[in-house]
């Protein structure tokens, strides 16, 4: 298995940017794709972003254009870069990690690992 762990979530102010990484321990982190999902408060927990193990990337229509996913497997970590946040984008945001290769994996269930998220918050 592999250990997840959220950092980088914090307080801005809408058209900002903030910069969420993806900690990951216990296994090779290279055998892994990525995905980012958010939770708003009180609603259901939405796919944001993706990165396979060989570098492609997928995002949820939202946040196309604003949002950067990458990873560094040298150190283990993945990315989530987000500019011109919005109040909309206000969430706990959570990484999540799984062994297939294909690109469009936007299901929750579809995921093995999780971390335990880091709240965005965005105020107008």
């Amino acid at each position: 298995q592999v250990q997840l762990a959220e950092s980088g979530g914090g307080l801005v102010q809408s058209g900002d940017s903030l910069r969420l990484s993806c900690s990951a321990s216990g296994r090779t982190f290279s055998r892994y794709s990525i995905g980012w999902f958010r939770q708003p408060s009180g609603q259901e927990r939405s796919f944001v972003a993706r990165i396979t193990q060989t570098g492609q990337t997928y995002y949820t229509d939202s946040v196309k254009g604003r949002f950067t996913i990458s990873r560094d497997n040298a150190k283990n970590t993945a990315s989530l870069q987000m500019n011109s946040l919005k109040p909309e984008d206000t969430a706990i945001y959570y990484c999540a990690g799984d062994r297939s290769y294909n690109t469009r994996v936007s299901r929750k269930a579809e995921y093995e690992y999780w971390g335990q998220g880091t709240p965005v918050t965005v105020s107008s």
